[in-house]
């Protein structure tokens, strides 16, 4: 009974009673140095921003059985894991044993090293080796996901997307998708209706949201950490928060529902806009919130008058939800 009410008030839609409630998680990624100096205290402050969820990347020396305690108190549910395939590929008894413990539903393959991508000799026997490594997540009561970026889009010899390859390849009931909508729409192509085309296949979402203009040159993942000794493109790229960019949220989200899927994962993998990765993340979830509640309901300005972007005209939070915005941006180390 309190579990169903707090469906409700979280974001406080009086309006669409019979719908349920999307469930929201965040990529610890995007506050990757905040865990890496506070795990728990940083758990803590996305719960009290209103997630549900996290996606770990990485336990900075934690142990699964801590970790575990952490989410159990703080009701945060411990949706997934992004693991290196690398990890996976030298040990994924050891990597399953690991997040099972933590209780995670999914494990997803993160990111190819450039020799290992589409065009490349060793693309097919990668995706060969991820059916491998799909079979024992499945039989161990888990789900292997495959987490894209724009690279995946290269058109192969047969006209066919590197992605739809490893889609083609490996059996649905092995791999899901982890669709990383940022990147699709990076790539070119409508990232809902690339959504809609794996319905019923893209259990976890990312919903990640950037700034671009000028033209497509040099690296886009300097930005984000991945290849430091390449420079970072000449041209505006940023990443940022859900709302406050170049992505059609609505669209996903409507996407989202046609597609059967399961969890949105609010990404941001660098900050921007003078907001640190806290209040980035905090505020994405906030732009997020007015447009999962559309439509008839009053009004709260709380989201609004988040220093940063994007008002929205239509959508609502609920008191709890002003509550939450009004605490602590989490930019304590900018207090002084």
């Amino acid at each position: 009974m309190i579990v169903a009410l707090a469906a409700v008030v979280l974001f406080g839609c009086k309006s669409a009673p019979k719908e349920e409630k999307i469930p929201v998680g965040v990529q610890l990624y995007s506050v990757r140095d905040n865990m890496e100096q506070d795990f728990y205290g940083t758990l803590k402050a996305i719960k009290e921003m209103g997630y549900d969820g996290v996606e770990f990347a990485g336990l900075f020396g934690n142990t699964p059985e801590q970790v575990k305690a952490w989410c159990d108190e703080l009701e945060l549910n411990p949706i997934s894991a992004h693991v290196p395939l690398a990890d996976m590929m030298a040990d994924i008894d050891g990597v399953i044993k690991t997040y099972k413990a933590i209780g995670c539903q999914y494990l997803a393959v993160p990111y190819l090293p450039e020799d290992l991508r589409p065009g490349t000799d060793q693309f097919e026997p990668t995706v060969a080796a991820i059916a491998e490594l799909a079979k024992k997540v499945k039989a161990a009561g888990m789900t292997l996901l495959y987490h894209n970026h724009d690279f995946e889009f290269k058109t192969l010899e047969d006209g066919s997307y590197g992605l739809d390859y490893i889609y083609s390849t490996v059996p649905a009931d092995l791999l899901q998708t982890e669709l990383d909508l940022c990147w699709v729409k990076y790539s070119g192509i409508d990232p809902a209706e690339y959504l809609r085309k794996y319905t019923d296949r893209s259990p976890v979402v990312h919903f990640k949201d950037y700034y671009f203009e000028g033209e497509k040159e040099g690296d886009p993942y300097a930005l984000i950490g991945i290849e430091k000794e390449e420079e970072a493109p000449k041209t505006v790229f940023e990443f940022r928060p859900l709302g406050c960019g170049m992505q059609d949220v609505q669209s996903l989200i409507d996407a989202f529902k046609d597609a059967h899927s399961k969890w949105i994962i609010v990404e941001q993998d660098n900050p921007s806009m003078g907001m640190c990765p806290m209040a980035s993340i905090k505020k994405g979830l906030c732009n997020l919130k007015h447009m999962l509640c559309p439509g008839e309901c009053e009004q709260k300005e709380c989201c609004n008058q988040q220093e940063g972007c994007c008002e929205k005209e239509e959508g609502c939070c609920s008191e709890d939800d002003c509550a939450k915005c009004d605490k602590a941006d989490g930019c304590e180390e900018k207090a002084e």
